[in-house]
């Protein structure tokens, strides 16, 4: 027969009950291991495509884009025009970049 802390003798019922609890503790120790490894393997993923993006992001315009832009904006404006600067707008739509161009004119 087994003592348990306070010195009465436990019985076999208390010793079953114990180690059911200690088997479902078991279990929720090894769900939170797996959901663990599974949230750093996620974690991982984003890191690696947030570190992707930045590289994008901070990727500079090609001068053959420049060019393009330069011409484009030329021939609009019947190569009266001269083009000043280039300014690339990332997130936004084509909409909101032009609301913001009239919206810096207006100023």
């Amino acid at each position: 027969m087994t003592e348990n802390i306070s010195g009465v003798g436990a019985g076999a019922g208390d010793v079953a009950e114990l180690r059911a609890l200690v088997a479902e503790l078991t279990n929720r120790l090894d769900a939170t291991s797996n959901s663990l490894l599974k949230a750093t393997a996620r974690l991982n993923q984003a890191e690696k495509e947030l570190s992707d993006l930045r590289k994008r992001v901070d990727a500079g315009i090609p001068e053959d884009t420049v060019i393009a832009i330069s011409a484009a904006v030329s021939a609009y404006l019947g190569n009266k025009g001269k083009v000043r600067a280039i300014r690339y707008n990332r997130h936004k739509t084509w909409a909101a970049q032009g609301r913001q161009v009239q919206q810096q004119h207006l100023r």
